[in-house]
């Protein structure tokens, strides 16, 4: 038996779950990947350019910052690292530190480069073989296992590089994001 990460319990269900403000917002554009990149990075536009890279399928859990865990999801999509390296950093003149996503619905959060260039970090465009549903994200979304979901972004529209650390606002929430969100750690906020 998979033993959980501290003060997390077993889901049989994978729920969408988020913030209350943006529960009833659904993106308008999930049948097509494309998302803007920027910050001290010239802006350009992804889409067909992901197919460049290798796919990967991964199994990893989903761990809720309000304590429950959906074990041994089976996602496929990119390799964060791969995105980076291939596609972001040839276009970056600084050397990047810090990263914010943004979301269809308006939501963003931000993690720092180091978190996202760990190797089971994926842009994921399906889960369970099949393409993202809106409940999880289409058309495609940051699965990060290692941090809370509340990082692990849905409905990318926008990824920003920075070389140094940017004040991310999340609303009058703001209090309840933590700047590193590990799940083995226990920093929900």
């Amino acid at each position: 038996m998979k033993t959980l990460p501290p003060g997390q319990k077993k889901s049989d269900i994978f729920p969408r779950f988020g913030l209350p403000q943006y529960a009833n917002r659904f993106p308008t554009e999930i049948e097509n990947i494309s998302f803007t990149i920027g910050g001290d990075v010239e802006e350009f536009e992804i889409s067909e350019t992901l197919n460049s890279l290798t796919r990967i399928d991964q199994i990893s859990d989903f761990h809720c910052v309000t304590t429950w865990s959906k074990l041994n999801l089976n996602w496929s999509g990119y390799s964060f690292k791969e995105f980076y390296r291939k596609l972001i950093q040839p276009k970056a003149s600084e050397d990047i530190t810090f990263v914010i996503l943004k979301a269809q619905d308006g939501y963003k959060t931000s993690m720092s480069l180091a978190d996202l260039m760990q190797p089971n970090v994926l842009l994921a465009d399906q889960l369970d073989n099949q393409p993202l549903n809106l409940e999880h994200g289409a058309p495609i979304r940051i699965v990060a296992p290692d941090h809370y979901g509340y990082k692990n972004l849905k409905h990318i529209k926008r990824i920003e590089f920075y070389s140094k650390k940017q004040v991310v606002k999340q609303g009058y929430l703001s209090f309840m994001d933590h700047p590193r969100a590990r799940v083995a750690f226990e920093e929900r906020a």
